[in-house]
């Protein structure tokens, strides 16, 4: 059994109204209308929305690859998350070879990671550079209270303001902003004054 380190989301030992379950699940619902072609799901934990998305978009895409750096977590992947047009990885997001490793893609997705990154500006980079061009990304994270403030969780290096979430993308020719609070997910500027804890933005290169 793949040990529960208080952020990996296991939905086969959760409870159907586990929040984080529901927020990570959903956030991999939304991002179905934006995928096609050769999928990358960059630091994809146990798996399961690697295989959400093989299963829901068998006929758009040609094959889904999932990245991690932990290799008990990929193995629980190979095993409870296995279809035709999936495959799991061994990497660190980081690593300033993942382009020649992979080439390129038509898709990426990468959901809470970069809260867990210190090399940040690395990472952002690796996604530019794997990403086709004409491609899509959709990236989450919590909001807090800044770079470089410590922040409540032990396991992220620090969570980014809405402002500094929304600097990270100029490189990319179109950004729409989304918020989450629970399963809840909508465009930003369409949001109510209430404060959502959770960012999601759609880039297209």
């Amino acid at each position: 059994m793949l040990e529960d380190t208080g952020e990996r989301v296991i939905p086969e030992n959760m409870k159907i109204t586990n929040e984080l379950l529901i927020e990570h699940v959903a956030r991999y619902h939304f991002a179905l209308p934006f995928i096609k072609g050769r999928v990358l799901d960059f630091a994809s934990g146990s798996g399961f929305g690697t295989h959400i998305i093989a299963k829901k978009k068998k006929k758009e895409i040609t094959e889904i690859i999932g990245v991690d750096i932990d290799d008990s977590t990929l193995e629980y992947a190979k095993h409870h998350y296995y279809h035709p047009k999936s495959s799991f990885y061994q990497a660190d997001v980081t690593d300033t070879t993942l382009p020649e490793q992979f080439g390129q893609f038509d898709t990426i997705v990468s959901f809470e990671t970069i809260e867990h990154v210190e090399a940040e500006e690395q990472f952002l980079s690796n996604i530019y550079n794997l990403l086709k061009p004409g491609g899509k990304l959709v990236l989450s994270t919590p909001f807090g209270k800044g770079r470089d403030v410590p922040c409540g969780s032990p396991f992220h290096v620090h969570q980014l303001t809405p402002a500094e979430f929304a600097s990270l993308f100029s490189d990319y020719s179109s950004v729409t902003h989304y918020v989450q609070k629970g399963a809840l997910i909508e465009p930003r500027d369409h949001a109510t004054l209430e404060y959502h804890p959770l960012g999601i933005v759609v880039c297209e290169k």
